[in-house]
């Protein structure tokens, strides 16, 4: 079984690596109310590690709401599928911005699923990325 503490140095190429952004909703830390979290993308608990490549940066929300999962229903075809995974999926595949930039589109099943379950598209979400953007700073580049 997995070590359940992370180094510093772990914790920081992890934060760097995801440049300072959740790497599910894409949620600026520097404007979070809450630290942001190292999420197992693959939960200890069914067999993930420590291993950088099972690391993810997550807010605190969307690390909150995947908890121990690793697949979800898409609300359209309703077959259960994998979510996201930051190490192994490519973003701008599975996901997409509206016009305002807003809201995060899915663009396919897994983006679909992952959307639904951390629910990033909750009204306080979309609020901060409408001021966000307002102020120039939202998207995040990397997108």
């Amino acid at each position: 079984m997995a070590k359940k503490y992370l180094s510093s140095e772990i914790k920081n190429i992890v934060k760097e690596r995801a440049q300072g952004s959740c790497e599910y909703c894409l949620a600026i830390s520097a404007f979070a109310f809450h630290p942001f979290a190292i999420d197992h993308i693959i939960p200890i608990v069914k067999g993930g590690d420590n291993h950088l490549d099972n690391l993810a940066y997550a807010c605190q929300h969307c690390n909150n709401c995947k908890y121990d999962k690793l697949e979800a229903p898409d609300p359209i075809s309703k077959k259960v599928v994998a979510l996201f995974n930051p190490r192994l999926d490519n973003w701008i595949i599975h996901f997409t911005w509206s016009e305002d930039y807003q809201y995060i589109l899915g663009l396919t099943a897994t983006g679909r699923a992952t959307i639904s379950c951390l629910k990033v598209n909750r009204e306080e979400a979309v609020n901060l990325r409408a001021a966000l953007y307002a102020y120039g700073v939202h998207p995040p580049f990397r997108t």
